[in-house]
């Protein structure tokens, strides 16, 4: 609200008396500032002005500059000067009636340095009548800039690591496909003999045999009959292949002293893989024999309809339907890795052996530090085209507060794979670090799908003035990054539940949590979290000191 509007009764008087004399100084009671203390927000200072001209002040052949300054000790910026102008005047200014007086509204935006944190916003006057130009005093209306929103809290955000893609047990499977001829089930000794089946004969003694680093888990044994000819003619096929088919098998294993499962199955016309094998041929009607199998589903009109289509029938029998009369042995098999034990024995005698799935996944069993830079290091030199490694020193130069060494990182990682999301996310930390907002937006762009691109979502909309955006990006976070979202969110009572679970609580932690105590008019809260902070990072007492936030709080400071 407006405070209430006056003059002393000595300046009504000298404005009585002096009509045609020069237009006065102004009251700071005629004067409002929404916000009452100015606030940066996404790096500038916005503030409406409201003002009033009082009654037989603004003279009719006058014009009236105001402009609004906000000064401090070395400095100013100024903001947009708005006009008024007399009735007699001819001009685009707001017109204010000389008996009546007027009201008006101006805004103004700073970019905001630091030094506004103890700085007077005042209004500047330039009045012109006729070819005279002077000025009055300039009137103060408001005091200092909340910087809250400035505080370097970035820091404190956990950069995205890239994850490792190692796996112990890894399944594979090995097949083989034993063709048939038209309408027939016999085991012919040239598929037998083929050189497909020998390699699949290889892979299940080879695997059998060493135990350690492999396991068979079954055999399966898939019979088909090609859909053409009716259901009771291919059904008899397809289980006389199957039965021929496992027998062959069964013989094989127990010759070889294999003890493994069995599983066999058939299917009497597989019209599943028709489809698969037409979709990916050059077939000219494709799309039409596509179209009838969507359409049918009985087999018999399915295989009636698609011999009517006569141009490619032929095509079909020559070149597809052979490939379905099989029966196809697939081997399921276990790929079993280096234990957790084994894989930090190589690192430590011999890392050449690791993959770089290993080495990566190696870093995640220890919490030492030194061992993880150790082991991305190592995996740098060994498998230099990985951006991974890079992209994790990076990671762990941030948490340790060396934003310029992470950022080397991230920038090596970069150079390895631009687009990889944790090197975009990170990168866009790096450029918040240093203020750089649009640079971090671009990059935070490209980041979707990375651990910790929230966070870093969080901090650009801090610097872009989004609150509650940032509230949301966050999360369940607790760091100091997320409690000052919810503070310039207006949600104290979330922001001191996050300060209490941070981690590793720092200077800035004490530091919020003094400002949550100021905003809650809980001084004892200020004192403990401002003594606490003082004592972490000392230089906090002078920023505490010109801080708006604890204008009520002064003598907490001496």
């Amino acid at each position: 609200m407006m405070k209430k509007l006056y003059l002393p009764l000595v300046a009504l008087l000298v404005l009585a008396l002096s009509s045609c004399g020069k237009m006065g100084e102004l009251s700071s009671d005629y004067f409002t500032t929404n916000p009452e203390v100015l606030e940066a927000v996404g790096g500038k200072v916005p503030v409406t002005i409201n003002g009033k001209f009082p009654e037989k002040y603004m003279k009719k052949n006058a014009t009236v500059e105001v402009t609004p300054v906000l000064r401090w000790n070395g400095g100013e910026a100024k903001g947009q000067p708005a006009t008024f102008q007399g009735e007699k005047v001819e001009g685009n200014g707001q017109t204010i009636s000389y008996k009546m007086g007027g009201s008006y509204s101006m805004k103004a935006n700073f970019d905001y340095v630091p030094e506004m944190a103890k700085s007077e916003l005042y209004l500047d006057f330039k009045i012109t009548r006729g070819s005279k130009t002077y000025t009055i005093p300039s009137v103060k209306v408001a005091d200092g800039v909340i910087a809250t929103s400035e505080l370097p809290t970035v820091n404190s955000a956990n950069a995205s690591y890239a994850n490792d893609a190692f796996q112990r047990i890894i399944k594979q499977a090995q097949e083989a496909n034993i063709m048939f001829l038209i309408q027939q089930a016999n085991l012919r000794n040239s598929e037998l003999n083929s050189a497909e089946m020998k390699e699949f004969h290889k892979k299940v003694a080879e695997v059998n045999a060493d135990t350690k680093n492999f396991k068979l888990n079954n055999i399966e044994v898939s019979a088909y009959a090609s859909p053409d000819g009716g259901v009771k003619l291919n059904t008899g096929l397809a289980e006389n292949r199957e039965e021929n088919a496992e027998k062959y098998l069964n013989k094989q294993l127990k010759k070889a002293k294999i003890e493994t499962n069995v599983d066999a199955k058939y299917t009497a016309q597989d019209w599943e893989g028709f489809q698969e094998l037409v979709a990916k041929s050059n077939l000219q009607d494709k799309d039409l024999i596509l179209r009838v199998l969507s359409m049918y589903q009985d087999p018999e009109q399915r295989e009636n309809e698609i011999k009517n289509i006569s141009s490619v029938y032929k095509t079909l029998a020559d070149e597809i339907l052979p490939q379905l009369r099989r029966a196809r042995l697939t081997a399921n098999y276990d790929i079993i890795g280096r234990s957790d034990e084994e894989i930090n024995e190589a690192f430590d005698t011999d890392a050449k052996v690791l993959s770089v799935e290993e080495l990566l996944y190696a870093a995640t069993l220890t919490n030492d530090n030194a061992r993880k830079e150790a082991i991305f290091k190592k995996t740098t030199e060994l498998y230099p085209n990985d951006f991974r490694a890079y992209n994790n020193l990076g990671e762990l130069a941030y948490a340790a507060g060396d934003a310029a060494k992470a950022e080397s990182y991230f920038k090596q990682a970069a150079a390895k794979n631009a687009n990889a999301p944790e090197v975009n996310a990170n990168l866009g930390l790096s450029e918040l670090v240093k203020n750089n907002v649009a640079a971090a937006e671009s990059y935070l762009g490209k980041a979707t799908g990375a651990n910790a691109v929230n966070e870093a979502l969080g901090n650009l909309y801090i610097k872009q003035g989004q609150y509650q955006r940032a509230v949301n990006a966050f999360g369940d976070a607790k760091t100091n990054s997320a409690a000052q979202a919810q503070i310039l969110a207006k949600d104290y009572n979330k922001a001191k539940a996050t300060l209490q679970a941070v981690a590793n609580k720092d200077a800035m932690t004490d530091y919020l949590m003094a400002i949550v105590g100021a905003r809650t008019n809980n001084e004892s809260l200020v004192s403990s979290s401002l003594k606490s902070a003082i004592a972490k990072d000392a230089s906090l007492a002078t920023k505490a000191a010109n801080d708006r936030e604890f204008a009520k709080y002064t003598s907490l400071l001496k």
